[in-house]
């Protein structure tokens, strides 16, 4: 036993290990003592948090760099397939406005080949900027600057954006005042629409009321029973006389009965921004 006491002690190097353990346990102890007993650690504890953040900081630069290059990559990546699929839509669009100009001038031709004149469907546009809209009748009127100068009459449509927003109500020489399809007082804005349905068939209306808890158009007056789907698109019919037809009013949101359950209740959704209009275009007939 001796003999083995007198080999184990006889390690040089187990005896530095040991002795290093003991210091290290004694000065972790005495740190935490006195971490507890002052606000501030002392000068050893400070000095190896010093090198302990250093270190952390020479290996976090190259991490948070190639985290930071890999983020990058993926945003480029993600911008480069947005920029595919923006493109695809502009040519897309392109497309379109030649066909619709193609389109345009043959109908004008087959008019003039018929001897037909004026449509429904035929109006320019006269753009107008608003100078007015007030709080206490924002959701009724807007009064623009353009007039009897310009060729406005009351009664034409108004537009703003991609669909109808109200008609003109008062004309003066140089501005003129717009009710809006918001409005809801009673005997504003009734004019005809209509509603592509279901199976191609269209179904007539009159715009009767509008619901501001739900920001809805309301159409009534509907004679057919044909069926009507969420997402239907609405229109102007140009049954009116004033208003061309063909102007895009907004999109079915729900169909509903009427308070005495005989008739329909359709509720649109408006396709203009009612509570951002800027500037608007007059629809006049041809």
């Amino acid at each position: 036993m001796e003999a083995i006491m007198q080999k184990f002690f006889s390690s040089r190097k187990l005896v530095i290990v040991v002795v290093c353990l003991i210091v290290s346990f004694g000065l972790m102890t005495l740190s935490v003592a006195i971490r507890d007993k002052r606000s501030t650690p002392p000068l050893v504890q400070q000095f190896g948090n010093d090198i302990v953040g250093f270190a952390d900081r020479i290996v976090a630069a190259p991490m948070n760099g190639i985290h930071h290059g890999f983020v990058s990559t993926k945003n480029l990546l993600n911008t480069y397939q947005e920029n595919e699929r923006l493109k695809s839509k502009v040519d897309q669009l392109t497309q379109t406005q030649v066909k619709d100009q193609v389109l345009t001038r043959e109908n004008k031709q087959l008019k003039r080949q018929l001897n037909v004149g004026s449509t429904l469907t035929g109006y320019e546009k006269i753009n107008a900027a608003v100078i007015t809209r007030t709080p206490s009748s924002w959701a009724s009127q807007i009064i623009i600057n353009k007039g009897q100068a310009s060729g406005i009459k009351k009664n034409m449509p108004v537009i703003a954006g991609p669909g109808l927003i109200g008609t003109v109500a008062e004309v003066n020489k140089t501005n003129s005042k717009v009710v809006l399809v918001s409005n809801t007082a009673e005997n504003s804005n009734r004019f005809a629409i209509q509603v592509l349905g279901d199976n191609s068939k269209v179904v007539n209306g009159i715009i009767t009321s509008y619901d501001s808890s739900s920001n809805r158009i309301i159409m009534g007056n509907i004679t057919s029973k044909a069926k009507l789907s969420v997402g239907n698109r609405v229109t102007t019919s140009g049954l009116g006389g004033v208003i061309p037809k063909g102007i895009y009013v907004g999109t079915v949101s729900k169909v509903a009965q009427d308070d005495y359950g005989l008739a329909k209740k359709v509720y649109i959704k408006p396709a203009a921004n009612l509570n951002d209009i800027e500037v608007v275009s007059v629809a006049v007939r041809d």
